[in-house]
């Protein structure tokens, strides 16, 4: 089996199968590729990049390291939580209140983070408040 990204004359891209090129060939004269979009039986091939699997050393070289699907996670949340340290300010178990005052412009605009009791962040979700949950455990600050 083979498969073509092909191109209708209205400039559509789609791909198909086909036993062998000429298979493909024998079928297209006939008529019978025709676009799934415009129906257009003029359709041609495209450039395509070939599937090439690596050679056998690439392929043990990759199995002998397996990635670590966990490697810089680690770095990224501590440079997210460092960007949200540095720019918002933390109003501990306040948050709800905080921003739902802000929203309501009782309270002056402002980054803040902090944290909410579940049923406390639904209702400012409810209510239309714009919030997301951080992917880490602020840490508590102490005056």
């Amino acid at each position: 089996m083979i498969r073509y990204t092909l191109k209708c004359a209205n400039g559509h891209s789609f791909e198909s199968w086909f036993r062998s090129a000429d298979a493909y060939e024998r079928v297209r004269a006939a008529g019978m590729v025709a676009c799934a979009e415009c129906g257009s039986t003029e359709v041609d091939k495209t450039i395509m990049a070939p599937n090439v699997r690596p050679g056998r050393k690439a392929e043990a070289r990759r199995s002998r390291a397996p990635a670590d699907p966990l490697a810089g996670r680690e770095a990224m949340l501590a440079r997210i939580r460092a960007e949200v340290e540095a720019n918002s300010e933390y109003v501990g178990m306040n948050f709800a209140s905080e921003a739902r005052a802000i929203h309501e412009g009782d309270a002056p605009g402002r980054s803040i983070y902090g944290e909410a009791r579940p049923r406390d962040a639904k209702s400012l979700i409810e209510d239309g408040i714009p919030v997301a949950p951080l992917p880490f455990t602020p840490t508590r600050k102490t005056n």
